[in-house]
């Protein structure tokens, strides 16, 4: 392990409304896959780690579920682990989507609650997806930023193109306090492999169902063993909250259930760098979301 004097090491917490592109830009930084990532929002509900290195710097980027209005326990305690995460932080990195023509109602919210609490921690703005925005439009958002006194530094990124990122990284890795490194410098996540197969599959289901049913369903790896030939069997459950959920998820003939397990493993098998046998099947179970240990499985306050 490099001496102490000579590193540094922290956390950085990315939050913002839902969609405003945190998974994809912690992706983009760390440089592969460690979060999940849908056109739908709220598709993040757990605290996800990405590690990079930067010269001598270890930096702990944590994706953290969109904040919002919260209506259900689930939406609470979602948007309750998000500043949670922000207040543990060493850096607040807050996300918005410089592409929309106004402030949502998600981000005014934000911005008000952050001038509310007054954090102690440098807190930076990015604006995303500026391969989307005028120059001239970009500079005038950030300026109205700049003027509101909430941030102390303010950067311009596209997450998808990857357009500002080496800077981003260059500043944070100053920003970071000095101190050991929290993790082997390989390491890229600390998500264990079981919830993140688990993840993989969510997003599958997310991608194939439409409206409301993949917010009522998740994902559990239940077994994870080698087979008497030497390869990886998974077994997953879906969990749904009602009996239609499950006949929708399976499909005509089975079909959508069968899309949905083709497309997780082709990305667990990748991700792995080996040829999984991979089961998934459907429960109901109606009362999942109030169940104390989903929540402690995904690292979110059940009370």
């Amino acid at each position: 392990m490099s001496d102490k004097s000579l590193t540094r090491c922290g956390t950085v917490s990315l939050i913002g409304a839902p969609n405003a592109g945190k998974s994809t830009l912690v992706n983009k930084l760390v440089g592969t896959k460690v979060s999940i990532v849908t056109h739908k929002v709220q598709t993040t509900r757990s605290r996800v780690v990405g590690i990079v290195m930067r010269g001598e710097s270890q930096i702990v980027l944590v994706d953290t579920p969109g904040i919002f209005r919260p209506e259900k326990r689930l939406d609470r305690a979602m948007v309750s682990t998000a500043w949670r995460e922000a207040h543990d932080s060493d850096v607040i990195a807050v996300l918005m989507d410089a592409a929309h023509d106004k402030r949502t109602k998600s981000e005014e919210l934000l911005l008000a609650e952050l001038a509310k609490r007054k954090v102690p921690q440098k807190t930076v703005l990015i604006l995303n997806k500026i391969d989307l925005v005028r120059r001239d439009k970009l500079l005038q958002m950030a300026k109205e930023f700049s003027d509101s006194g909430l941030f102390q530094d303010i950067y311009m990124v596209s997450a998808l193109t990857g357009d500002g990122c080496d800077r981003l990284l260059d500043d944070f890795s100053q920003s970071v306090p000095e101190g050991p490194w929290f993790y082997d410098p390989e390491i890229v996540s600390d998500m264990p492999a079981r919830l993140l197969a688990a993840e993989i599959t969510r997003e599958k289901l997310f991608e194939q169902m439409h409206q409301e049913i993949p917010y009522m369903c998740t994902v559990e790896t239940e077994s994870w063993e080698e087979d008497e030939n030497g390869r990886l069997r998974i077994g997953q459950i879906i969990y749904v909250a009602r009996p239609q959920h499950k006949s929708m998820i399976l499909g005509k003939g089975g079909r959508k259930i069968k899309a949905i397990g083709s497309a997780a493993r082709a990305e667990i098998n990748e991700l792995l760098e080996e040829n999984v046998h991979l089961e998934i099947f459907i429960k109901v179970k109606e009362n999942w979301m109030d169940d104390p240990d989903r929540y402690r499985e995904w690292g979110l306050d059940f009370s």
